[in-house]
Order: C-alpha cells, then structure tokens, then sequence
C-alpha cells in the first residue's frame, strides 16, 4: 500500500510552497488508495508555536486534504528516538564524541585555510581512552567510509555519492535531544513510509538519512524531490510575490479548489488541461510526472482560474461563502438576479463581495472625474424624464429586459445615444462608471430605490 506523508515544522505558517508539496503527497496516496499522514516536527522545543501549528492544521481543514490517522507530533516520542540511539551505540555503529566547539572551529578554520570542504575528522571514532574532563559528547553515526551511496529519485533521476562527502554526523546534540536527519528517517520508517515526496531543498539531506535507514535496517522509501516555485521573474518566491501564509488567501476571496488547481499545474502537467477537479486530480496524477525544472508563480493564472471556479458554483453556495466577507444575501428576494449580475465581474470573493456592496449600498458621495463627465449639459432634464418614464410605465417593471425597454424608449423619445443616459444613471445609480449592466442594476434595486437615487444625484447636479 502507497503511504505518504506532510511533515512541516510549527515555527510558521503554511505556506504556498509547503502546501503544494504536501497536495502533490496527498493526491499520491489518493491515486494509490494509500494513506496520506502528517506529521508535525516540533523537536525544536525554543522556536515551536502552538498557533503555528493550529495554522497549519486550519489550512489542511479549509482546502479539504484531510490526513489518515492520528497527526503525529515528534515532541512526543523523544523516548523512542533515545531507545535507537543507545541501540546504535550498542552495536557499535555510533559513539560519543568529545570534541569541544573550540576544537571544532579550530579544525573548520584549518581546513578553509587549506580550501578544504569543511568536515568532521573523525578523531572520536575509534576512540577508546579517558574522556576529557568537562564535555558533554554528542552522538555521531558511523557513516560509511568507502563506496557511494546511491539511491533512484523518481523527479531527478539516479542520484550518487561518494560515502566520503557525508561525514560521522551528529545524531544527538550534548544536552541528548536528536537531529533532525536522524528523527526523519526514524518516523519515515516507523510510518511505514513507502513514497517520500518533498522539495528539493531536502536533497542533500537524503544520503545521511540512508546512512541511518541502513545502520537500523529499516527498508528505504522512494524518494521524489520538487523543485522550487520561482516568482514571475524567475527568482525565489518571496512573500510579495505570493510566499504568504496559505490561510491569507482565504481572507483574499480565493477558493480551495482553485487553488489546489493553480497549484498542482506548477511541477506537473496532464497535456494542455488547465481545469482539474480534485476527482480529476487523483485519477490523473502520478509523481513521476513532476517536471525537474522549478515552476513559475503567476497571479494572473490564479484569478484567472479563482473566477472560473466562482463563475461555476451555484448561487446558494456563493451566498454562503460570502457571508465571511460581509455579505449575507442568503435572504435576499432578489439573490439569483444579484449574483448572475456580479459574480462574471468578481475574480475573488472579495471583489464579488464589492460588486455586490455597490450595488445594495445607495452612494453617499460621486466620483468626482465620473460625475463632472456624466452630470454635464442634458444629464439633468434627461435623468428627470427617466424618472417621469419608469413612473408611468404601462407594464410591470421586474425583470433586466423590462427596464431595458425603458432606456430604449428613453434613447428613441429625445434622439439621444445611449451613453446619454447610461453614464448619468450609472453614476447616480452607483456613485462611479462601475459595475453590473444598468438594467440588471435596476431591476435589483425596484422601481421606488432607483427612482430614490436618481432623485438625490439630480439634487447635485447644478
């Protein structure tokens, strides 16, 4: 059975770059019928955050990859990770070593003067005399000291290296808490690990981890390590190009599966397909697929695909989302007419949420530039024969085409064009040369409310 797992440190937030890697885990587990795990590396008990790790359990909540089993916490299991590390001094594959700091950075300081890779020398290896007085040793592994440690990465291919570039590594530090090389290759294992998906800031680290996998005889997963996600001009992602906690975009007006859509085409592609449901995700993802090269963040690509999704939702369920962003409308008389009036004009809920806003909320002030331009020469007369016209008009007034029909009546009686009447009522009927179609707009607000607007812009105009 494929088993995966997400493994992030509390010491932040999710980010974008986390939560794609650990998509790219989950839908691996799905495609398999496997299990997908997580597991929080809270060993660095100074810089752990309980709110952090409440932030990241809130974002696997709110984009729906939920995790199989209990969520694993390292902090517990330092019991455990003590019993390997006396089993390894047992059986001789690791040792104490009394190398003071100053020692070390005196041997680092000798080698960079040679312009040799700094390393451990392994003066403790074999050693079998007085410990000197004073240092508390840490424990380091045996690493193997010929050969080449080789192991198939299913993104980069066959990766090798010479045993002599990893060094006897510490596995515990002085005061006895593991590394964490040594505490990753033990959960992974114990986990029952078959497919390690992760990015490829990891890939130096795999060779120490197969050192500790062979010293405790554990079977070694299939490592698969993802390249980075650049910003638009190819550099590192920073946080203003989008490196943000995961849960900001829920507060921007995105939607989940929009952005696991957008996520998931960066390092993998299923032919020219753009639009991918999660069902579609699982059945067609696989991670050998996963491009070498590093991927390239674009804004445009995610609103663009966030008003795909919100252009497609029912208008029930858009009336529920938007209540977080101070819209309930689930009550509303008009609320089909609303959002089929806005929801082509919002890329996030956010900017949905505005739309709608402009349109419920009468203006209290006009845009200056839009009302000089729309407010001159006839506007007035025009806009108070309009009035006059919805007033006595011989049919219900209901739907957008009735109140179309009266703009056309309007355009057709005083031989004017249409933007005449259509950029001094659009300005008093919401305040700016924004938003819906006019006649949508009116047929939301009633007869009485756009007459009651349209009343109170003429008062402005001299």
């Amino acid at each position: 059975m494929t088993v995966t797992r997400f493994a992030p440190s509390p010491t932040g937030y999710l980010h974008i770059g986390g939560l794609r890697t650990a998509l790219f885990s989950w839908l691996t587990a799905k495609h398999n019928n496997g299990e997908f795990l997580l597991r929080i590396e809270d060993t660095d008990m100074a810089r752990n955050s309980e709110e952090a790790k409440d932030a990241i359990l809130k974002a696997f909540e709110w984009v729906g990859m939920s995790h199989d089993g209990e969520v694993l916490y390292q902090s517990k299991r330092f019991d455990l990770y003590k019993k390997y590390i006396d089993q390894l001094l047992d059986e001789g594959k690791a040792y104490k070593c009394y190398m003071s700091k100053e020692e070390l950075a005196a041997l680092r300081e000798e080698q960079m003067a040679k312009k040799e890779r700094t390393r451990y020398d392994g003066r403790y290896r074999d050693f079998t005399g007085t410990p000197p007085e004073g240092v508390d040793p840490v424990i380091r592994i045996k690493a193997p000291q010929e050969g080449m440690i080789s192991f198939v990465d299913g993104v980069k291919g066959e990766m090798s290296i010479a045993a002599t570039e990893v060094d006897d590594f510490v596995i515990a530090r002085a005061d006895g808490t593991p590394t964490y090389n040594f505490v990753v290759a033990i959960d992974d294992a114990l986990m029952r690990l078959t497919d390690v998906i992760r990015g490829d800031d990891h890939l130096y680290n795999t060779p120490k981890q197969i050192v500790v996998y062979n010293a405790l005889g554990f079977d070694i997963p299939n490592f698969y390590h993802v390249a980075m996600i650049n910003n638009e001009q190819g550099k590192k992602l920073s946080k203003r190009d989008g490196a943000t906690d995961v849960m900001d975009y829920k507060r921007m007006g995105y939607l989940p599966e929009a952005l696991l859509n957008f996520l998931v085409r960066l390092g993998w592609s299923h032919g020219d397909q753009e639009i991918f449901s999660i069902e579609e995700m699982i059945e067609l993802f696989d991670p050998k697929d996963i491009n070498k090269s590093a991927s390239n963040y674009n804004l445009d690509k995610l609103l663009w695909l966030n008003a795909h999704y919100i252009k497609n939702k029912s208008n029930s369920e858009l009336a529920e989302l938007l209540k977080p962003y101070g819209v309930d409308i689930a009550e509303h008389d008009k609320l089909e007419m609303l959002l089929d009036a806005t929801k082509e004009r919002g890329k996030t809920l956010v900017e949905l949420a505005d739309q709608i806003h402009l349109i419920l909320t009468a203006p209290t002030e006009y845009d200056a530039k839009a009302s000089k331009k729309a407010f001159k020469g006839e506007a007035k007369s025009i806009l108070s024969d309009f009035i006059s016209m919805l007033k006595t008009w011989d049919k219900p007034l209901h739907l957008p085409s009735d109140y179309h029909a009266v703009m056309e009546k309007i355009v057709e009686t005083k031989e004017i064009g249409f933007g005449k009447i259509g950029q001094p009522l659009r300005v008093s009927l919401l305040g700016a040369m924004t938003g819906s179609g006019l006649d949508e707009i009116m047929a939301i607000l009633g007869v009485d409310e756009t007459v009651a607007r349209i009343e109170k812009a003429i008062a402005t105009i001299e």
